[in-house]
């Protein structure tokens, strides 16, 4: 994940708004991850966790803040 969070963090030809999409697409679908390794019989992190938390911190860079929790959140 860091790997890909790098290469939007420095690729200079997208603007903030582009970065901010693409943010939150990884993070939907490290969300969705994150959502059927919690459905598993046998559950266990295996990173899906720290994903959305790195997605979260880099889109709080951009200026962009986390969305707010509710109930149809982990």
């Amino acid at each position: 994940m860091e790997l890909k969070l790098q290469a939007i963090r420095s690729d200079e030809g997208l603007s903030r708004k582009e970065k901010i999409a693409q943010l939150e697409k990884l993070r939907t679908e490290a969300r969705a991850l994150q959502r059927a390794a919690s459905e598993s019989a046998m559950v266990e992190d295996d990173g899906w966790y720290e994903d959305v938390h790195l997605i979260d911190t880099e889109l709080e860079n951009l200026g962009r803040g986390t969305p707010e929790k509710g109930a149809a959140t982990l």
